[in-house]
């Protein structure tokens, strides 16, 4: 068999087992706490959240034990992106996205904000296991802070979170324990053949692990979010569609990154300058690009999410064209970028933000 169809057999065999061991995992988890007597709004924002991000978690583990930190990362950045500009603009195209729930208003935020420290860490060339450390203490204070606020009003809260279904329990809790061991076990699995075949892939088609990660492993890796909000979308939830994408964003940032800098232990995680200079303030401005959010009080109409696809297409380009043979019009395509696409898109968002609120008013 040729080395690049095992390669991608591998990518594929990898993203279909993370897929497959992370629903086994909400399920056993969400069981787990159905049979304890967990609230269901604590479910939705701790286990619920945590099973949709366990695939870019396990995936930029096992990077770093692999000795791939460029992986390790990128997977993070590349994940953040897709989920903004893929996952969020499809479920506005499927229904335009409308939220008024306190949840996103805060969160939003401070997605924004850890974007931009996230950056300013990683902006010295690595990212200290102290830095690792700093991310999930504020995992930790913001999930707390999350409960307790949601508990004082639950009315819009709620609605943001998943419908945990009344025989979620059924079995008993030896099934839930074998469910969750079994996603755990699948996990770990998909995570490693993920790995190792997106390793292989970049070694045959002399690009960086980084360009891997930022491109396939991090759209393998978010499937499930993409699959979620699509679905909550088309049932209306368009609450859990926007809730979806800035909660995994945010365990991205503060659990992934953070648990994966906490590992490498003294050495910390190494940067590239490509990350730095390009695709972290990529992610940075996509974060930034939930802003309409509240410029149109809530409201996120499909020409944004079709703008934010398009964004996502021109982000592939750019970072697959320096590596073709068209690699001379790259400084050309990022001028067009700059100069004429950023200006449209501003534009564009500004003009959609005024004429919604003569509209509302």
């Amino acid at each position: 068999m040729p080395e690049f169809l095992q390669a991608t057999i591998e990518v594929l065999l990898g993203i279909a087992l993370l897929f497959g061991g992370g629903e086994l995992f909400v399920q056993g988890s969400i069981a787990l706490a159905v049979i304890f007597g967990i609230p269901q709004l604590v479910i939705g924002l701790t286990v619920v959240s945590l099973g949709t991000s366990a695939p870019e978690l396990f995936v930029s583990l096992n990077s770093v034990l692999q000795g791939s930190d460029a992986l390790a990362l990128s997977n993070v950045v590349g994940s953040n992106i897709f989920n903004v500009m893929v996952v969020l603009g499809s479920s506005a195209l499927v229904l335009p996205l409308r939220v008024e729930s306190r949840l996103v208003r805060r969160d939003v935020p401070l997605m924004i904000a850890v974007s931009a420290a996230v950056w300013g860490m990683a902006s010295a060339g690595r990212v200290t296991w102290q830095a690792g450390l700093a991310l999930l203490l504020g995992l930790i204070i913001n999930t707390i802070w999350e409960i307790r606020t949601a508990r004082e009003q639950p009315d819009d809260s709620e609605s943001a979170e998943p419908e945990i279904e009344d025989n979620a329990a059924e079995g008993g809790w030896h099934l839930a324990v074998l469910r969750l061991i079994a996603g755990i076990a699948v996990l770990t699995v998909g995570s490693k053949v993920l790995v190792s075949g997106a390793t292989s892939a970049a070694t045959l088609l002399g690009v960086s692990e980084a360009v891997i990660g930022l491109t396939i492993v991090s759209a393998g890796t978010s499937m499930p979010e993409l699959i979620t909000s699509l679905v909550a979308a088309l049932r209306g939830r368009t609450d859990l569609a926007i809730g979806n994408v800035v909660g995994s964003c945010l365990l991205n940032l503060m659990l992934v990154l953070g648990g994966t800098a906490l590992v490498t232990g003294s050495q910390g995680l190494n940067v590239s300058p490509d990350l730095i200079h390009d695709d972290l303030p990529v992610m940075l401005l996509t974060s930034l690009a939930c802003l309409p959010i509240f410029w149109t009080r809530g409201r996120i109409s499909r020409l944004e999410g079709g703008l934010l696809l398009s964004l996502y297409v021109l982000y592939i380009v750019d970072n697959v064209l320096p590596r073709t043979n068209l690699s001379s019009w790259s400084d050309e395509f990022r001028l067009v970028m700059l100069c004429l696409v950023l200006p449209v898109v501003m534009i564009t968002i500004i003009t959609q933000a005024v004429v919604y609120w003569r509209t509302s008013r």
